[in-house]
């Protein structure tokens, strides 16, 4: 019988680490064998199926070098993020990696980690299936359409604006559609921002309030039509197939892989 994949947590008490730590738990090719979290109230705490502890503690090193992960998934903040990763590819442990907010300087030393330690590392700003499929649509679309703007809209408590996933989707519709989308500036713009942001041509519009977890509208225009894509996400469960799926491919992978769409083929 083939062993289980190992699987630390590192931000466990969020609200994604907790959707992790569930669905790590009940997969059959998948164990979660520790936890980490900024200010842990105990030394361990019991698994979403009562089926035992597991230790959960602030050091990622200590946990690391004890209980020997194969992989640990990271949902926290930048900045806790990069800490993490550095101690992580010292101890040669593989990432899934759905923090938000790194910059490019972040990103060239993930990827130099990953190749120094010879490490796994994929990293995405969304691991929901429907939200990769839609940027791929997006990047069709984006070949026939020179005029194009996102709404991206998130519950009040997201700290980033725009999203990762927005600036992603602008990114990639930008590269297929081969030069910046033609942008408009209003010629009177009462309220300072009313256009919302620019990338590489392309509107971001973010909104931000209670009711909402995350969606996001893609429009594009041409004379005479428009062609709207969207992604709603329901709940935070939405994302474990793509961190389940993205754990057990990373073990077989080497160095940086950006977003899962290499991983689902497209």
């Amino acid at each position: 019988m083939t062993s289980k994949i190992r699987v630390v947590v590192h931000g466990a008490l969020g609200k994604m680490g907790k959707e992790v730590l569930n669905a790590v738990c009940v997969d059959p090719e998948t164990e979660p064998v520790g936890a980490v979290d900024q200010q842990p109230v105990k030394k361990e705490i019991s698994l979403p199926d009562d089926s035992k502890t597991i230790p959960i503690t602030s050091d990622v090193d200590s946990l690391l070098q004890t209980h020997h992960p194969d992989v640990m998934v990271d949902f926290t903040v930048a900045e806790a993020s990069m800490s993490a990763i550095r101690v992580a590819a010292q101890h040669k442990v593989n990432l899934v990696i759905g923090t938000t907010g790194f910059t490019e300087d972040n990103l060239f030393e993930i990827e130099e980690l990953a190749r120094v330690y010879d490490i796994g590392v994929v990293i995405a700003s969304n691991f929901a299936m429907g939200a990769i499929v839609m940027t791929h649509l997006a990047k069709v679309a984006s070949r026939f359409f020179d005029w194009a703007e996102i709404i991206e809209m998130h519950h009040e408590g997201k700290v980033d604006a725009p999203s990762g996933t927005a600036i992603t989707t602008a990114k990639a519709m930008a590269e297929a559609h081969g030069k910046p989308f033609d942008y408009r500036t209003a010629e009177r713009e009462s309220v300072v921002g009313t256009r919302g942001g620019q990338i590489k041509g392309v509107a971001v519009h973010s909104m931000r309030m209670p009711g909402l977890l995350a969606h996001q509208e893609i429009v594009m225009g041409m004379a005479g039509q428009t062609l709207t894509i969207r992604h709603d996400t329901i709940n935070r469960q939405c994302y474990m197939p793509g961190v389940l799926l993205a754990i057990k491919e990373v073990i077989h992978l080497k160095g940086l892989t950006r977003g899962l769409d290499s991983l689902l083929h497209l």
